[in-house]
């Protein structure tokens, strides 16, 4: 209804621009009207409220879908967890506590106003919201926007899991909408501009699918997804995609051991990135080709690399950034910066933007919050802190009981191989102890 045809990015972008005629400065992306349409966000902070009220004059915000302030906030929301029905409600009303459920709808509404919906129902597992089997999609209508919306909305949603959860619950699951999005792209029942929205969705998506291999140490699995992503944006002759395949394959290549491969991928995403006006997204690349020159020793090339991914970053987001760039913020500028000059083996400069890194994210990334803690505690063992490193790993492993991240768990075994001279130490001991349960230090 509200949001109408925009994409999600779109309507971040509006937002913004809201804002902006008001005075407010909100960092609204696609991820954040993600957050809002899952249910997460049930009542927006005040500066969104004073937007979303500028945006849509006379209405409220429980007209827009969201819970009354009251009820999620304060003395307010807990009085009404506690109380019963018939104690908040006049006879004869509807029960007040049936609203989270009513808002949903209404949220989703507000948010979307498609019927996509409909069509993401079809392709959909209850557990994830992830799609089913391919077998589920329909192979005798015609295939159209609802369904292209559909695909597109799984790889929001296995974004927003994979920020929470870390990729080893999410891999072998999330593979059900790219087969479904080739099921769809088969039937070849839909007009060109469904099928080219359709093909880029499924590139999306088997980006999505192969950064959930990557994280979760299945190397050929992610080198593969990555490939038809990059195929697929070939075919289409679609800049970003290709700029987004390439990113992946460069940091993929970066961890596999490969940092030359890394370098090059690098390079050839900044090519295709070149023309699509996006400064925060060259940055973000200019770090994947400092990852391979740290990998290759090539300390002076590391450094420019980083200068120019710090002068990009600095240039600020625009509505030309892509949606899948929602990550990219301080932290992760820092968190990437800190990778760097630990291949350099530079311990304390590592430590300090590690732990500049974990200080500035978002709540909401918690995988990366573990990430960011886990390769801290790596650095300070590494500087010959140990006590200091054990302290940090074990609330890296107290966030890995949330997060389930192959890559994340592999750091802390290594941790654990650099701290153990130093097991006499209580703290060190205490860390090894806990550290044995992910499994036998190799």
């Amino acid at each position: 209804m509200l949001r109408g045809s925009l994409s999600p990015g779109e309507f971040a972008a509006a937002v913004r621009r809201a804002a902006r005629e008001i005075g407010e400065r909100v960092s609204c992306d696609a991820r954040y009207i993600g957050r809002v349409e899952a249910g997460e966000i049930r009542c927006p902070n005040y500066a969104y409220e004073r937007v979303f009220l500028h945006m849509f004059p006379g209405r409220a915000l429980t007209d827009l879908g969201f819970a009354p302030r009251e009820t999620v906030r304060g003395r307010g929301a807990r009085a009404a967890a506690r109380a019963p029905v018939s104690s908040i409600e006049p006879p004869g009303a509807t029960p007040y506590l049936k609203h989270p459920e009513e808002s949903d709808v209404l949220r989703r509404v507000f948010m979307t106003g498609t019927t996509a919906a409909v069509a993401t129902a079809a392709v959909t597992a209850p557990s994830l919201g992830l799609a089913a089997p391919a077998a589920a999609v329909p192979s005798r209508r015609r295939v159209g926007g609802a369904e292209a919306e559909a695909v597109e909305e799984a790889v929001r949603r296995i974004r927003l899991l994979d920020d929470r959860h870390g990729a080893d619950g999410l891999y072998r699951r999330a593979a059900g909408p790219l087969r479904s999005a080739y099921a769809l792209l088969d039937a070849g029942t839909a007009r060109q501009a469904v099928v080219d929205r359709l093909q880029a969705g499924a590139g999306e998506l088997a980006i999505s699918v192969g950064w959930l291999a990557h994280d979760s140490g299945r190397y050929e699995d992610a080198r593969s997804h990555y490939g038809e992503a990059l195929a697929t944006a070939r075919l289409l002759a679609d800049p970003a995609l290709e700029a987004h395949a390439f990113c992946n394959m460069s940091f993929l290549a970066r961890d596999a051991g490969r940092p030359r491969e890394a370098v090059r991928a690098a390079q050839a995403a900044q090519r295709a990135a070149g023309l699509l006006g996006s400064d925060r997204l060259l940055s973000l690349l200019a770090l994947r080709e400092a990852g391979g020159l740290a990998g290759l020793a090539d300390r002076t090339g590391c450094e420019q690399a980083l200068a120019r991914a710090q002068r990009l970053f600095g240039r600020g987001p625009c509505d030309a950034d892509p949606e899948w760039m929602s990550f990219f913020g301080e932290a992760e500028l820092a968190g990437l910066e800190a990778q760097c000059w630990s291949a350099l083996g530079e311990w304390s400069r590592a430590g300090a933007q590690a732990r500049t890194a974990v200080g500035l994210q978002d709540p909401h990334f918690t995988r990366n919050i573990a990430l960011y803690t886990a390769e801290l505690a790596d650095n300070l063992a590494r500087e010959g802190r140990p006590d200091e490193a054990a302290a940090t790993g074990r609330r890296a492993l107290d966030l890995l009981a949330e997060v389930h991240s192959t890559r994340i768990a592999s750091i802390l075994r290594g941790t654990a191989r650099v701290l153990l001279p130093h097991r006499r130490s209580a703290g060190v001991a205490r860390f090894l102890a806990r550290q044995e349960g992910l499994g036998r230090i190799a």
